[in-house]
């Protein structure tokens, strides 16, 4: 598919998966965090009790026998666009050859009748794929498929307009489902798929209008990509590519290995709230290398505990967090409902460590250490444009580069006892943050330019936040670690915000 590889990117560490060590942490991980009291956010409870279709057809249905095999596929394929598709309870198989998926016909809607499955049975690649539009799955599990690395086995080829429903897309390979523009995925339960349960990808063009809401999603990167490829970027509960539009609220994000929710590379325009993110192994959230984001009123708890400690345990001093902004920012000339990255009325509890914005100066159009290689920011689009000597001059200094910038974080609650995250250092911090500029030899960027920009220059504020616990404030650089009065004092943040230092909640 040629999908982008995105990563945390640092410049002088590949993201490899280590196995643990003697650290600063007091003992040794658990596989998963223990329950705590529930979040005030309600929490989207899908999967233990998915609702039931409709028992017998709706009239007009064309009914689909499961003790036929390959009887949705063929009677998908001789019906008229527009059709009605009811599967009777039982156990519905496609055809035994991995290319046996259903092809829709524009308009073409799916209903499951309580007990409906469409199972691959570990043979067939992909349910549902082709190209039309608004087709709609609702009430149906499916399960059992093999798509590989980096494809999805609902909507395979993104098409448009899709409406997924009350649906269970579970314990696949690849991502359980992949998104077109405009698609709708609510109530849904996407679980235990081998890479991701959504990936959010479209081969040509932009993906808009997206909607994400009411589903649980849990146990997702089941198959361990980051340890199968270290440094891909491929893993988590949900990923985000090139989305110019987004909502998604009121998810139940959880127990995911790696990430909960990721968007990575040039996605603008998303609005993420209402939602309880927990017990992920990596971060809650990354925002990486985009624009234009509302991240608001989310309960957020209990994530990051296997991958910050996992880092922390092998020295790496930089503050992996829950929150992870990266290359990220408001750009007022970028359309969107704000011209910031807002982030406010959330509660972060009992994470390892709180909200990190990084900027990578040696990431930018053209270098080597893009990541994203090939992409360019928003704002220039030809990659080409960005060589010397034009890039030592504006615009191109500054629009070649995803800088992390407009970032208001304001109205949270951050909450950390250390005794529940069982560590003693590393696991309490809030950063702001570059590295130390050195490559490629050309790049304008060398030196301290971008750590000083993003301390000091790009406009990246926290105030009116409450913080109960032991924090720490990284600034500048890993190595300027800061209390609270020298958070305050010296760089002015947190203004209005209350701080109370002892362990606990």
């Amino acid at each position: 598919m040629g999908i982008k590889r995105g990563r945390w990117a640092l410049a002088a560490a590949p993201l490899a998966l280590a196995l643990l060590a003697v650290s600063g942490c007091d003992s040794t991980p658990r596989a998963r965090p223990q329950q705590t009291a529930e979040p005030s956010t309600p929490v989207a409870r899908v999967c233990a009790g998915p609702a039931a279709g409709p028992a017998k057809a709706p009239a007009g249905a064309v009914t689909v026998d499961p003790a036929v095999t390959g009887d949705l596929a063929a009677k998908t394929k001789s019906s008229p666009p527009n059709t009605t598709f009811w599967l009777r309870p039982g156990m519905h198989r496609l055809e035994p050859d991995r290319y046996a998926q259903v092809i829709p016909k524009e308009g073409d809607s799916y209903l499951g009748a309580p007990g409906a499955v469409l199972d691959g049975r570990k043979t067939n690649q992909y349910a549902f794929g082709g190209t039309a539009r608004n087709v709609t799955i609702r009430y149906l599990t499916v399960q059992g498929f093999v798509a590989p690395h980096d494809e999805g086995v609902v909507n395979h080829d993104s098409a448009d307009g899709w409406v997924i429903e009350h649906a269970t897309i579970q314990n696949n390979s690849g991502a359980g489902l992949m998104a077109g523009a405009r698609q709708q995925v609510r109530a849904s339960c996407l679980r235990g798929n081998g890479q991701y349960g959504m990936n959010a990808y479209k081969a040509t063009g932009r993906i808009s209008g997206l909607v994400v809401e009411g589903n649980e999603i849990v146990g997702n990167n089941r198959d361990d990509w980051e340890r199968r490829q270290p440094g891909c970027g491929c893993t988590g509960g949900v990923k985000f590519w090139a989305v110019d539009g987004a909502d998604v609220r009121g998810n139940w994000v959880h127990d995911n290995r790696g990430p909960g929710l990721w968007a990575d590379t040039d996605n603008n325009d998303f609005l993420i709230e209402n939602n309880v993110l927990e017990a992920n192994d990596g971060a809650a959230l990354i925002y990486e290398t985009s624009y234009n984001a509302v991240i608001r009123k989310n309960t957020i708890r209990r994530n990051n505990w296997v991958e910050g400690r996992r880092y922390a345990d092998r020295g790496d001093d930089f503050p992996f967090a829950t929150i992870y902004v990266s290359e990220s920012g408001g750009e007022p000339r970028i359309r969107a409902r704000t011209d910031k990255i807002e982030i406010y009325r959330n509660v972060l509890e009992n994470n390892w460590s709180g909200i990190t914005l990084w900027e990578n100066a040696d990431r930018f159009c053209n270098s080597p250490a893009n990541t994203s290689s090939g992409d360019c920011t928003l704002l220039v689009g030809k990659t080409g444009r960005c060589a010397q000597p034009a890039i030592a001059t504006a615009p191109l200094y500054a629009d070649c580069r995803w800088k992390t910038q407009r970032v208001d974080i304001h109205g949270n609650r951050f909450v950390l006892d250390k005794s529940v995250v069982d560590c003693t250092v590393k696991c309490d911090r809030m950063a702001m943050l570059a590295n130390y500029g050195t490559y490629p030899d050309w790049s304008p960027y060398q030196g301290d330019r971008v750590a000083e920009a993003i301390t000091l220059k790009q406009h990246n504020r926290w105030y009116d936040n409450v913080y109960i616990g032991p924090w720490k404030f990284v600034v500048h650089d890993p190595s300027r670690i800061l209390d609270f009065g020298q958070w305050l004092g010296t760089y002015q943040q947190d203004a209005g915000s209350t701080f109370r230092a002892q362990d606990g909640g």
